[in-house]
């Protein structure tokens, strides 16, 4: 048995930060500059858009080990023993589906169409090179792909270890819904008072 396998979308994780950075910085501003009811607009905004901002652009992950896979989504955590996925799939999106017919979504191993198209145009030159024999072309399999291989071939070499046994587990994320929640009430509030 290895420890955790992280699988996370680089790019959502710096746009994230990056929002995340700009919003505080102009919430804070606002907050400590602003005059009337400025600030507690600003507070607002900021209780409902950062737990978001987190949720959408950090929070998700996908941990995979040789017993199971937790899935970190936006605002809920599943947990899937290996020995209950029936299928791993990447459409337009990656998914996990389990031998009861439910679907969940893989927020963090987001699919990328131009990588697909890429590795297709490269695979296409690969057969029909038109100098040389072509061995040097390198195609380089999409980042989502790669990951629902992984995780496909974990389900079936595991799916009948002692370990991978058990039932799905859903948590959900309320350290993150109820700040956004208190937020959009006290947005709510104030556009209401005026």
């Amino acid at each position: 048995m290895y420890a955790d396998r992280v699988f996370r979308s680089p790019a959502g994780m710096a746009g994230g930060v990056l929002l995340l950075g700009l919003t505080v910085w102009l919430g804070i501003d606002a907050a400590v500059r602003g005059d009337g009811r400025t600030p507690w607009f600003a507070v607002a905004v900021l209780l409902l858009a950062v737990p978001l901002i987190v949720a959408f652009t950090l929070r998700p992950a996908v941990f995979v080990n040789d017993d199971r896979v937790r899935v970190r989504n936006p605002l809920r955590t599943i947990v899937l023993p290996w020995a209950v996925v029936e299928d791993v799939r990447a459409g337009y999106s990656s998914e996990i589906f389990t031998k009861d017919g439910e679907k969940y979504q893989l927020w963090a191993v987001p699919v990328s169409l131009r990588q697909r198209k890429r590795a297709a145009r490269q695979q296409a030159r690969k057969e029909r090179p038109r100098r040389g024999d072509g061995s040097d072309i390198q195609v380089k399999t999409p980042q989502a792909d790669q990951a629902i291989r992984d995780m496909r071939l974990l389900a079936e070499v595991n799916a009948d270890s002692p370990g991978a046994q058990g039932e799905v587990r859903t948590r959900w994320a309320y350290e993150l819904a109820a700040p956004a929640v208190v937020g959009l009430v006290l947005l709510v509030v104030l556009l209401a008072i005026g």
